[in-house]
C-alpha cells in the first residue's frame, strides 16, 4: 500500500478465527454489536486515528470487518496459530504500508469498552514524544500475595504487619489489554510493544474486563452501556409471551390457558399506530389468546411460526420498510435470528442474558408490565412530534 495519503495513525485490530475459549469469539455479540464490531466502532470514532486495519484469516471475521468500514489484511497461516506473537502480527499489518505510519494502535476485541477518547489521550502522549508506548491499565488498590517454594502465602509489595487505608496506599497498575499506542520505528526496531519511555493511561474499572470465558460475556453484558442513540424507526415489531406477557400463564382445572396483560402497553401501541408506525406481533405459540389481543390492539398478527426469521425478513420486504428501521422486542433464544435482521434489537429487561448480549438497547421494564410502553415511547420521542394520545 504505497501512496500519499498514507495514515499517520494506524490502528490494527488482529481477530484470528481459531479462538478455543470461545470459538469464533471475535464475532460474539454485546449490546447488539459483535466485539469486532465494537473494537472498529470506538477505533473510528477517536479523532486521531487515521485508519483501522483488520488483521484476519477467516472469512466471517473478514466480511464483519468490512461491514463496520475497516480495511483487511489477510493473515497468513504461519501467524495465525496459537504460537503466534501479535506482535508478528502487527509487523505483518505494517509491512502493507510504504511509507510506514508514525504510530501505531494495537487494539485487542475482547475488550469490549474501549473509549475513543482514551484512544486519542494515549494518541496524543506518543505524538508529543512524552513516551514511546503508552498502554491501558486500571488502578488496583488491593494487597497482592504470591505463593512461594513451600506454597506459603508472601506480601507482594506491602509489609503483612501494616494495613494501610485504601486511600492511603499507593495504587498499583493493571494492564487491561484493551490497547496499546506505540511509536512505530521503535516498536520495528525493538520487535516488542513495551521499549522506550512507557506511559499509563488509565481507564476506569469497568473498562479492565477482557473476554476469555462464556461467564466474562454474561458478565459485560451487564456492564457495557446501552446505546443512547434515538430509536427512530418506523415499524416495531415484538414477541408476544415474555413480552406483552410476564413469561407465564394461568391453567385452570380444564387445560385452559390465560395470561397477563399490560392496559399501559395497550395505549403505547395505540399511540405508535397514530403515529404510523407500522406494529406486528410475531409468535412461535399457536395460541387464540395471541390473535385475540392482536385483535384487541388492532395491530398485525403472526402466531405459530417457526421460522421467525425468514416470516420476518419477508414481511419486511412485503412492508415496504428498511430493516435498518425496524425494532424487534424478544426475551428468550428464538428471538435472536429476527434480532439479528433489525436495525434496533431490543431487549425486555428480563430476557435471557443471550438476548440482552444480541440486544442493541434493553428495556427497564419487564415482559407484560409496561415493556411495551417503554419502547413505545422511546419510539415516538424520537419521531420529535407530539402524538395526540388515541381514544
Amino acid at each position: 500500500m504505497s501512496n500519499t495519503e498514507q495514515p499517520k495513525v494506524l490502528a490494527i485490530i488482529p481477530a484470528r478465527g481459531g479462538s478455543k475459549g470461545i470459538r469464533l469469539k471475535n464475532l460474539r455479540q454485546i449490546g447488539g454489536q459483535s466485539l469486532l464490531g465494537r473494537a472498529i466502532t470506538s477505533a473510528r470514532a477517536a479523532s486521531r486515528i487515521d485508519e483501522v486495519v483488520v488483521s484476519t484469516d477467516h472469512p466471517q471475521i473478514k466480511a464483519e470487518a468490512l461491514s463496520y468500514g475497516a480495511t483487511v489484511v489477510d493473515r497468513p497461516a504461519d501467524i495465525a496459530g496459537d504460537t503466534a506473537s501479535s506482535e508478528s502480527v502487527l509487523e505483518h499489518v505494517l509491512e502493507q504500508f510504504d511509507p510506514a505510519p508514525e504510530v501505531t494502535v494495537f487494539i485487542q476485541c475482547t475488550s469490549p469498552m474501549i473509549s475513543p477518547e482514551d484512544l486519542d489521550a494515549a494518541v496524543e502522549t506518543v505524538e508529543q514524544s512524552r513516551a514511546e508506548v503508552c498502554f491501558a491499565a486500571v488502578a488496583d488498590h488491593g494487597f497482592h500475595w504470591a505463593l512461594d517454594e513451600q506454597q506459603q502465602a508472601v506480601a507482594v509489595g506491602h509489609e503483612m504487619s501494616h494495613r494501610p487505608r485504601r486511600q492511603d496506599r499507593e495504587p498499583r497498575f493493571r494492564e487491561t489489554g484493551a490497547f496499546y499506542v506505540m511509536n512505530t520505528a521503535g516498536f520495528r526496531a525493538a520487535q516488542h510493544r513495551f521499549f522506550g519511555r512507557v506511559a499509563i493511561h488509565e481507564v476506569p474499572s469497568e473498562h479492565g474486563i477482557d473476554i476469555d470465558t462464556e461467564t466474562d460475556l454474561s458478565f459485560a453484558s451487564l456492564l457495557v452501556p446501552q446505546s443512547t442513540a434515538p430509536i427512530d424507526v418506523d415499524a416495531v415489531v415484538t414477541d408476544f409471551d415474555g413480552v406483552h406477557t410476564p413469561d407465564t400463564a394461568y391453567v385452570d382445572e380444564h387445560g385452559t390457558e390465560t395470561v397477563r396483560v399490560s392496559r399501559s402497553d395497550g395505549m403505547g401501541v395505540a399511540r405508535l399506530r397514530a403515529a404510523g408506525v407500522k406494529f406486528l406481533i410475531l409468535s412461535k405459540e399457536m395460541n387464540p389468546v395471541v390473535a385475540a389481543r392482536a385483535a384487541k390492539l388492532n395491530v398485525q398478527v403472526a402466531h405459530g411460526i417457526d421460522d421467525k426469521a425468514s416470516f420476518l425478513a419477508n414481511w419486511m420486504r412485503d412492508e415496504g420498510v428498511n430493516p435498518a428501521r425496524v425494532a424487534y422486542v424478544g426475551n428468550d433464544i428464538n428471538d435472536l435470528a429476527p434480532m439479528a435482521l433489525v436495525g434496533w434489537p431490543i431487549a425486555v429487561s428480563d430476557a435471557q442474558v443471550e438476548v440482552h448480549r444480541a440486544a442493541r438497547h434493553r428495556l427497564s421494564r419487564s415482559g407484560g408490565h409496561g415493556a411495551v410502553r417503554e419502547l413505545a415511547e422511546l419510539v415516538l420521542a424520537a419521531r420529535h412530534a407530539p402524538v395526540p394520545a388515541a381514544v
